[in-house]
């Protein structure tokens, strides 16, 4: 089986030895996406809600490098440093996940690289 590394400067770059994302056997598999700013290389202030929104726009961007969309997920694993955030979570995930929804699993962590308290990773079909 051949693998290929996908890597878009539309989502944070890997702050380790790994890859934004890998295909292999036909699927996308990404690495946890926190939620920074490519641009700013910052997370957003405020609400859970809005790092939420910034972890899944940073999937959906390497989706698309792979040729791909968030819609065609069928597997994302979310972590949370607060359980209490799972409900505010929930919804934005909706806005970014169409039906049938992906299989999900979601934990709360001890703690997140850089302090996050929301990390996201996906298994998406080409």
């Amino acid at each position: 089986m051949s693998k290929k590394a996908i890597h878009t400067d539309n989502a944070p770059a890997a702050v380790g030895p790994y890859s934004q994302a890998v295909v292999a056997g036909g699927l996308l598999f990404t690495s946890g996406q926190l939620p920074i700013d490519p641009a700013t290389g910052k997370m957003p202030e405020g609400s859970i809600e809005a790092r939420a929104h910034a972890s899944f726009k940073n999937l959906a961007a390497i989706a698309e490098e792979a040729g791909t969309t968030l819609a065609k997920t069928v597997k994302t694993t979310v972590y949370l440093a607060n359980i209490a955030d799972f409900q505010a979570v929930n919804a934005v995930y909706a806005e970014y996940f169409p039906e049938p929804f992906p299989a999900r699993s979601a934990f709360q962590v001890a703690a997140l690289p850089l302090g996050a308290d929301i990390e996201v990773e996906a298994i998406i079909a080409l």
